[in-house]
């Protein structure tokens, strides 16, 4: 019996990943920083924006380009 195939789909990137890549990407900040906010989000889940803005790891100006990214992108 051959069961039909079915190639893999491809998943789309969750909000968080897509983040990740506009904080990489468009706002420039280093992978370590990010990897430090995300350690520390474990404690205060889906406020990656706060956490990395609460040590220091962006300015005021580039947390308000998340936010303002964030409200595009998840509409």
């Amino acid at each position: 019996m051959n069961l039909p195939f079915h190639p893999p789909t491809l998943m789309k990137p969750t909000l968080q990943q897509r983040l990740i890549r506009y904080l990489q990407d468009e706002l420039l900040i280093p992978k370590e920083s990010i990897a430090v906010a995300l350690r520390h989000e474990v404690q205060t889940p889906n406020l990656l924006p706060m956490v990395l803005w609460q040590y220091g790891l962006v300015t005021i100006d580039q947390l308000d380009k998340i936010f303002d990214w964030l409200e595009t992108a998840s509409q």
